[in-house]
């Protein structure tokens, strides 16, 4: 059965967020020789961000690269972007 499709509604966003692109992940015990707690230690690219720890829960659920950005929305839902995506639809304030 063929049906025409029509094409999805267009949406622009309009959101303040925070964010810090990632220089590097470790996640816990990376390099050791134990079990990890799946948690991980992200250093921002910007030098005056100290490193911070996000819970595993961050790591299964966004599966953040290095050179994406770590955002965090006005009702403190943390989430992933990949930079190119973060780029195109985000400017500095």
């Amino acid at each position: 059965m063929d049906q025409v499709q029509k094409q999805l509604p267009q949406y622009q966003s309009h959101k303040k967020v925070w964010a810090l692109k990632i220089k590097s992940i470790v996640r816990d015990g990376e390099g050791e020789n134990r079990e990890s707690n799946g948690s991980a230690v992200i250093t921002p690219e910007e030098e005056e961000f100290a490193p911070f720890r996000v819970d595993a829960q961050y790591m299964h659920k966004h599966k953040p690269q290095v050179g994406g950005y770590y955002v965090v929305y006005e009702d403190g839902y943390k989430s992933w972007s990949p930079a190119k995506a973060f780029e195109e639809g985000y400017s500095r304030l």
